[in-house]
C-alpha cells in the first residue's frame, strides 16, 4: 500500500462566545464583555442573510460532535486523521459556530466597520489562541495570524515578528483596505520586507465583500427592503475580492523588489486564472492598445505571469472542472482545502470528494496538488510527518478504482 501526503491548505477554528476574553489585553476585557452579545445577534442576523439555516441544521445532523473540533483540539485530530489530512492550514472561523475572534478580526478583517485599537487587541487575541493550538501538534497544525495591517505597517511589521516567534509561519491580511492605501503603496515595503527575511506566508481569504451593496445595512434595520439578486452578486464578486489584491502586487512590482515573497489565495476557486493571467500578460506585450500609454512596465523584468507562478498559490477545495483546467494554471499552483467546519467545503465528505475529482489524473500530478506543492511553499518537515502519512494518508489505488 503507497499512500499520499495530504494537506489541506483551508481549515478554520475559534474558541467559543466569551471564551477569547483571557487572551485579551487587560483594558480591552470590559468592552469585550459587553460586545459578545451584540456579535452573538449579529451573527444570527448574518446567519439569515448569508445561510439557509434549514440546510445548514440538516448538514449539522449527526456530525454535532465533530464540529466541535473547531476549538476543541482532541476533536479536532481525529477529524484530521479521518480525513487522511496529515496537516493544515488554520484560519479564524466565522459566522457558522459563532466563533470569530474579537471585535470584526476574523475573515473579514478591515477598516470598515472596526476600530483600530480593538480590532487589532482582537487579533492579538486570537494570534495568542492559534499559537497555542497549534503547539498541540507543531508538525500539523500552520496556525495563521490575523494582521490588520492597513491601520498600522509598524504595528504589523512587530506583530510578524511575534508570529513567527510563537512558531506561527503565516498570516492574513485585509482583502480590501477601504480608505486606507492600496498595496502597490511604498508604505507596505516595510511589511513585504519581514515576511521575506523570516519567511512567512502572507494569505487572502475570500469571504470580504461590498456587504452592504449587496443586501443592505447588516444588522438589518426596522423598515429596511430586501434587494433581489444580493447573495448571488455576493458570491460572484467575492472572488474578485480577493483577487484584486494580487493584480496591485505584481503591477506594482512587490515580487520584483521581493522575489521570495509567498502569498496564498484561499478558497477563491481557481477556474479564473488562466483568463486573468491571460489579461494581465496581454496588457505587459506592446501593442497598439498599449503602445500609446507610454512606459508603465519597465519596471518589471519578467511578464506577471511569471511572478504569478513563481511567488503565488491557490488553496482550494476542487471541483473536477478546475484538475481539467489545471494545466492552464498550472498544477503545481493548487492545492487542496477541506474548509473544515465550514458546510461549503468537502468534510465530512473528503474522501469521496477527492476520489471523484482526481480519478485518472496522473499520480505525480495528484501528490502535487493534494500535498507536494503546500509542503514546498510552507517549508513543512515532511520527513517528520512521513510515518503518520504511512497511517492515514489516502492510497494511491483509490484514483485508479
Amino acid at each position: 500500500m503507497s499512500r499520499m501526503l495530504f494537506i489541506s491548505t483551508d481549515c478554520h477554528a475559534g474558541l467559543l462566545p466569551g471564551q477569547y476574553r483571557e487572551y485579551l489585553d487587560p483594558q480591552f476585557r470590559e468592552a469585550y464583555d459587553a460586545d459578545v452579545a451584540v456579535q452573538r445577534e449579529i451573527a444570527k442576523e448574518n446567519r439569515k442573510v448569508m445561510l439557509v439555516e434549514e440546510i445548514n441544521a440538516k448538514w449539522r445532523q449527526g456530525i454535532e460532535q465533530e464540529l466541535t473540533g473547531a476549538w476543541d483540539h482532541a476533536q479536532r485530530i481525529k477529524v484530521l486523521d479521518g480525513d487522511g489530512i496529515a496537516a493544515e492550514v488554520i484560519f479564524p472561523d466565522g459566522i457558522t459556530e459563532e466563533n470569530a475572534p474579537p471585535f470584526g478580526a476574523g475573515l473579514s478583517v478591515g477598516p470598515l466597520g472596526g476600530e483600530y485599537e480593538t480590532q487589532w487587541a482582537g487579533a492579538r487575541a486570537h494570534n495568542r489562541w492559534i499559537a497555542e493550538l497549534s503547539q498541540m501538534a507543531p508538525a500539523r497544525h500552520l496556525g495563521v495570524a490575523v494582521v490588520p495591517a492597513t491601520w498600522d505597517v509598524d504595528e504589523a511589521v512587530r506583530e510578524v515578528r511575534w508570529a513567527r516567534q510563537n512558531g506561527l509561519g503565516s498570516i492574513m491580511i485585509p482583502v480590501m483596505w477601504g480608505p486606507h492605501a492600496p498595496y502597490h503603496h511604498p508604505k507596505y515595503d516595510p511589511l513585504w520586507a519581514i515576511c521575506q527575511e523570516l519567511d512567512v506566508v502572507i494569505h487572502f481569504h475570500s469571504g470580504p465583500g461590498a456587504a452592504e451593496e449587496y443586501f443592505g445595512p447588516m444588522p438589518r434595520q426596522p423598515g429596511h427592503q430586501d434587494m433581489v439578486g444580493g447573495m448571488g452578486i455576493y458570491v460572484c464578486e467575492a472572488v474578485w475580492a480577493v483577487v484584486r489584491p494580487l493584480t496591485f502586487l505584481i503591477w506594482g512590482g512587490v515580487f520584483e523588489r521581493y522575489p521570495t515573497l509567498k502569498v496564498v489565495v484561499t478558497e477563491a476557486t481557481t477556474t479564473w486564472v488562466a483568463n486573468y493571467l491571460e489579461h494581465l500578460d496581454d496588457r505587459y506585450v506592446d501593442w497598439h492598445v498599449t503602445a500609446k500609454l507610454g512606459d508603465y512596465k519597465s519596471h518589471l523584468s519578467m511578464k506577471p505571469s511569471d511572478y504569478f507562478h513563481r511567488n503565488i498559490r491557490l488553496g482550494t477545495f476542487f471541483r473536477r472542472k478546475e484538475v481539467e483546467r489545471r494545466h492552464e494554471v498550472g498544477h503545481e499552483c493548487m492545492m487542496w482545502g477541506s474548509d473544515y467546519p465550514h458546510p461549503e467545503g468537502t468534510w465530512p465528505y473528503t474522501r469521496d470528494m477527492m476520489v471523484d475529482t482526481f480519478r485518472g489524473v496522473p499520480e505525480a500530478e495528484i501528490a502535487t496538488m493534494l500535498g507536494g506543492s503546500a509542503a514546498a511553499f510552507y517549508n513543512l518537515d515532511t520527513d517528520r510527518l512521513a510515518p503518520l502519512v504511512a497511517q492515514i494518508g489516502p492510497d494511491t489505488s483509490l484514483f485508479n478504482s
